[in-house]
């Protein structure tokens, strides 16, 4: 059986760890801040303890095996539920919410480790989820940058060829394409353009030039 100072040790260092988190998260504004990772951290702390310690007068009878993993386990796979509401599907393709959701299971994990008295690697998790979200948040922009792809959807008038008016605008600006899709309805053409390894002045340069065009209806441009 836990001692009281024991237990106090366990569920502070639940909390600080999980603050630690919520943290970077709140000066996001992200929904899941600093509260909301120090409750999952606790609680899973809280639990991993009664999954441990909790059942100790029932098995002074000898006739009960405990499996204190189960609870633990149920909290890995329970805690799914709340990360999935951080993460919002904003268009098609564009997910935002996955880092947190991500962030707050890996909280749950620190508060078990705390739970189970593992302090040490609760300490060294901590510190490397700490790492991921901030310290390597400039390397991944700048490496998300060069190679994450940009569309630009012209909706353009039926009456025109489009390949042409695509290789006349871009070609002469060297600017490549990645993929390009067509879509023709209602007297509309529609054309998605992706764009991959190219600086955004390049293409917004590119864009400028046509956007006065008499065939362009419509300009949208997603980076």
């Amino acid at each position: 059986m836990l001692s009281h100072q024991e237990t106090i040790i366990r569920l502070v260092l639940a909390a600080v760890f999980g603050a630690a988190v919520g943290l970077e998260r709140e000066r996001k504004n992200w929904t899941a801040g600093m509260r909301t990772h120090m409750m999952v951290c606790l609680g899973a702390s809280l639990m991993m303890m009664v999954s441990s310690f909790g059942f100790s007068d029932i098995l002074k009878t000898g006739h009960v095996t405990l499996d204190p993993s189960r609870i633990a386990a149920q909290v890995v796979s329970g805690i799914g539920f709340l990360g999935a509401g951080t993460i919002m599907f904003l268009r098609q393709g564009i997910v935002k919410g996955l880092t947190t959701a991500s962030g707050l299971w890996t909280v749950a994990g620190i508060g078990l480790a705390c739970g189970g008295g593992m302090y040490f690697a609760a300490l060294i998790a901590t510190i490397f989820a700490l790492i991921i979200l901030w310290m390597l948040q400039p390397l991944e922009k700048r490496f998300v940058q060069r190679y994450t792809q940009r569309v630009l959807r012209l909706t353009l008038t039926d009456e025109v060829n489009p390949m042409q008016l695509i290789s006349e605008w871009f070609d002469a600006d060297r600017i490549k394409l990645a993929n390009m899709f067509f879509d023709k309805t209602n007297k509309e053409i529609t054309i998605e353009i992706e764009f991959q390894g190219n600086e955004n002045n390049e293409i917004l340069t590119a864009i400028q030039k046509i956007q006065h065009h008499s065939a362009i209806k419509e300009i949208v441009w997603r980076k």
